[in-house]
């Protein structure tokens, strides 16, 4: 059995971060505002923004910047979200034409008070990339649906080239983590998703840092490969500001790496893991692999 770490709440070293040039996020930047557009990266406060933005990636939020549940380890904010916008999908696939993305994710809110939980807008915005930027690789990392089985093949029938929902954190966890969703029917949807078309590729990803064990980590990488999962990402949790969940612990980059080997043991086909992994964080290299795969 795998022994529980030893609680470290103070900042270690290995989460400094070295500021990129201001040049390639001022550009990145502008693009957004002069488009209207809402990236993940700002609203819910990434560390990886800097790094992303001078490399002229992003992730697209889609759906608003509010969203309707209160998860207490996101910044985005929680209230009643707004109209949609019509237009935003054909904004977003012209965006990442100009940036020349190899690989475009787009995410969003929780719109649970919307019949179709936005799926709708989802697909739009995949078949706009699919014709103004054939070449991309589009990722969704879409919200549970509810659960919805009609809503989420919505999704599934625009055929995104990889489909991500995260688990976010193990069972034990939820009622203080994410209170609005459920475990199960996160791993349904992903069980879903794959059966209904095989030759989407499904991810999920989860923090650690927040009270759980190791043991029960691998129980959840051995869950979500149970369902069906084929790709796996495993990031620290960094509070986003005073009103969120504490840190319980700094997982060290060794422990990262233990992560890493179990999941690839398990058979995902591709694990990250490390401290500032985040669902979307170097997609390039997941773009890379996913080219290789389908070789």
């Amino acid at each position: 059995m795998l022994a529980r770490p030893v609680v470290n709440r103070r900042i270690p070293e290995w989460l400094t971060i070295k500021l990129p040039k201001r040049q390639g996020i001022e550009e990145v930047e502008g693009l957004m505002r002069q488009a209207k557009l809402v990236t993940v990266c700002e609203e819910a406060r990434c560390p990886n923004l800097g790094e992303c933005w001078s490399k002229k990636t992003a992730t697209f939020m889609i759906l608003g910047d509010t969203c309707t549940r209160s998860c207490r380890f996101c910044a985005v904010k929680t209230g009643k979200g707004g109209a949609l916008d019509p237009d935003e999908p054909r904004r977003i696939a012209e965006s990442a034409r100009t940036l020349g993305l190899k690989h475009t994710v787009v995410t969003s809110v929780n719109r649970d008070e919307l019949p179709d939980g936005g799926s709708h807008h989802f697909a739009e915005t995949i078949r706009w990339l699919r014709d103004l930027l054939p070449e991309t690789i589009i990722e969704v990392l879409t919200p549970d649906f509810l659960g919805n089985k009609a809503n989420i093949q919505i999704v599934v029938d625009a055929k995104p080239h990889v489909y991500n929902h995260n688990i976010e954190t193990v069972p034990r966890l939820y009622r203080q983590v994410r209170p609005q969703a459920r475990y199960a029917r996160s791993l349904q949807l992903l069980q879903y998703v794959k059966a209904a078309d095989p030759e989407i590729y499904t991810k999920s990803g989860l923090m650690v840092g927040l009270g759980e064990t190791k043991d029960e980590v691998v129980a959840l990488m051995r869950d979500l490969k149970a369902y069906d999962v084929d790709c796996v990402t495993i990031g620290q949790y960094l509070k986003p500001g005073k009103n969120y969940l504490d840190v319980v612990e700094y997982v060290h980059p060794d422990v990262f790496a233990e992560y890493k080997a179990i999941g690839e043991e398990i058979g995902f086909l591709f694990v990250a893991s490390g401290p500032f992994v985040r669902s979307s964080y170097n997609a390039k290299e997941f773009s890379d692999r996913f080219l290789a795969l389908k070789k």
